[in-house]
């Protein structure tokens, strides 16, 4: 049976852990009313709109 020569030191097995330990970005999609980058599966927090149809009145900007 194989017998490691010396201790794996903390930082190389943070190293190796870390690589598969990072976050992923959110997929954004654009919206088909307005362009605006959402979300998937939100609604529109610019126009309000969600699969086609108006969900929300829009936030005003004022």
């Amino acid at each position: 049976m194989a017998v490691p020569r010396a201790k794996t030191s903390k930082a190389r097995t943070r190293r190796r852990r870390g690589i598969n330990m990072r976050l992923a970005a959110p997929s954004l999609v654009e919206c088909a009313n307005c362009g605006n980058l959402i979300l998937q599966h939100r609604v529109c927090p610019k126009c309000g709109f969600y699969r086609g149809r108006q969900v929300i009145a829009p936030a005003s900007n004022a």
